[in-house]
């Protein structure tokens, strides 16, 4: 590890990725309703079931002592990328490196060109790429997405029913493409991890009574137009939400992990929406103010509220 890339002590690591939903806006509230047990640390474990950006388990591992650590979620392109950071940080950096500087070399209708050329070649190689095995083309792959991720329209990750990224050319004057004390960061992070490509149901195996477990799924629509769950091809509807109610429910029937979950809340656009009010009236449910940050209309990006819910009360 170079100095120049070395983290410096104390800095606070975040998310390498934008990613719909992320809670970094919410870290200092969260703070507020984890359990006691955490701050006194007395958690043998944290599971993660819906990895996306990272950015809570990022500030638990930062601010507390926790034992093992199991991050898992069902998007194999996401969890591929955690892993090349995990694993191959430098050579991640030394792909990064390029792309930043090619890309800022570039005049601007040069820079679309490029964004396309490298997003064609990102969708092309999906039928190709081997999720289960890892190997040198991980890494061109991992950096193709965090590329795309940071040069494309709002910075996000959606995909299509065939799994292919689909967002368009953002124009940015100075992306960050290559955080490398980040990306030094977050991978130092990580040794502890044990990383899956798992549904949310697959965590139970590592769920101990000394455990907390932070579920964060693909949100609830608020409305029809404000649907965003491709994050996979995979969809994330009603019915998966009771599945995953009825799971919660039952981790804290069988022991005595801490549980905490986050979701949209439906009473911002419809006061008798009490859909997740009454999925989960046997635990404890919170309101946290949030902005919200990716809608295609900029007129209705603003204060609403989101629900935590806990299977245990807060300090």
């Amino acid at each position: 590890m170079g100095d120049a890339v070395k983290p410096k002590e104390k800095k606070q690591f975040r998310p390498f990725l934008k990613w719909a939903g992320g809670k970094t806006q919410l870290l200092e509230q969260f703070e507020k309703h984890y359990p006691h047990e955490l701050k006194e640390g007395r958690i043998g474990r944290y599971v993660e079931p819906f990895l996306g950006s990272g950015a809570v388990f990022l500030d638990l591992v930062q601010r507390y002592k926790v034992g093992a650590l199991f991050l898992s979620d069902y998007n194999a392109e996401l969890i591929l990328a955690y892993r090349v950071i995990q694993r191959d940080p430098e050579r991640l950096i030394e792909r990064l490196s390029e792309h930043q500087l090619r890309y800022q070399a570039a005049a601007e209708d040069e820079r679309e060109g490029y964004f396309y050329k490298i997003r064609d070649g990102y969708n092309r190689q999906l039928a190709s790429i081997d999720f289960a095995r890892y190997s040198d083309r991980w890494i061109t792959r991992a950096a193709h997405m965090i590329f795309l991720n940071k040069t494309c329209y709002n910075g996000l990750f959606r995909v299509n029913a065939s799994g292919r990224f689909n967002v368009p050319f953002g124009r940015y004057k100075k992306p960050s493409i290559c955080d490398a004390e980040n990306i030094w960061g977050v991978s130092t992070l990580l040794q502890a991890a044990e990383l899956r490509v798992a549904g949310f149901q697959e965590c139970a195996r590592f769920v101990t009574d000394d455990a907390f477990v932070y579920f964060d799924p693909p949100y609830r629509p608020l409305s029809a137009t404000a649907s965003f769950t491709s994050y996979s091809k995979a969809k994330f509807n009603d019915t998966h939400q009771r599945e995953l109610a009825a799971f919660f429910t039952m981790l804290d029937a069988e022991n005595g992990a801490k549980l905490m979950l986050s979701n949209s809340d439906p009473t911002n656009t419809d006061p008798n929406d009490t859909f997740f009010d009454d999925l989960y009236a046997a635990h404890q449910i919170h309101r946290v103010r949030a902005n919200r940050m990716i809608n295609s209309n900029a007129a209705k990006r603003g204060k609403i509220t989101e629900l935590l819910v806990t299977n245990y009360v807060c300090d």
